[in-house]
């Protein structure tokens, strides 16, 4: 087990296609935190965002088991890309019985006092601002808060993020440059000050 965590994605998944299941074992623990918090940031229901992440690791075991993978050194990208369009056909899904609820977030994944060791005013005041970040990104058009996420909170590149939304790379870092730009046209409206001094 230890030499395998030693490998990389590629060598993992043609370890996992020639019957080794650790291999895909160590995948799943490789990605399994972010690509749930990248979920459930965009859906922000735990059942929901459950479902999916586990529907992305079957797609991709089902895809790998067929000898259909073909993202030679692009793993967490298409893995990604496979969370990506099952979001996308649960919002379709949804929009056609007409239930989308945003307002369904039992976990603040943005205000994590372990990222933080300043005083308790300190504290505060950060969670405040990033309570306030997380508002202004729910206010955000979907494709321009996608972006952020994944560059933010997933830590991809933009050539990552053209490739799991299906977008040119000037398209994603325009998206980028709109986010921004929103966020703080919105920050001014709302009078809402979001640095520490």
């Amino acid at each position: 087990m230890i030499y395998l965590k030693q490998m990389t994605d590629e060598e993992l998944v043609i370890a996992y296609a020639h019957g080794n299941n650790t291999a895909f074992e160590v995948l799943l623990n490789r990605y399994k935190n972010s690509i749930y918090s990248y979920i459930f940031f965009i859906v922000r229901n735990r059942e929901i965002a459950e479902d999916i992440f586990q529907e992305t690791f079957v797609k991709a075991i089902m895809t790998i088991k067929q000898g259909r993978y073909t993202e030679n050194g692009k793993f967490r990208a298409w893995i990604n890309r496979i969370a990506h369009n099952l979001i996308i056909d649960n919002y379709r899904q949804e929009k056609n019985e007409q239930t989308i609820s945003n307002n369904e977030c039992e976990v603040d994944l943005l205000n994590n006092h372990k990222l933080s060791d300043g005083t308790v005013e300190d504290e505060i005041v950060k969670e405040q601002i990033l309570s306030d970040v997380k508002k202004l990104i729910d206010y955000l058009p979907d494709n321009q808060k996608e972006v952020l996420i994944l560059r933010y909170y997933q830590d991809l590149s933009f050539k990552d993020i053209a490739d799991i939304t299906g977008v040119s790379i000037n398209t994603a870092l325009g998206r980028m440059r709109y986010a921004i730009l929103n966020m703080r046209k919105i920050a001014e409206e709302k009078k809402m000050i979001l640095t520490v001094d």
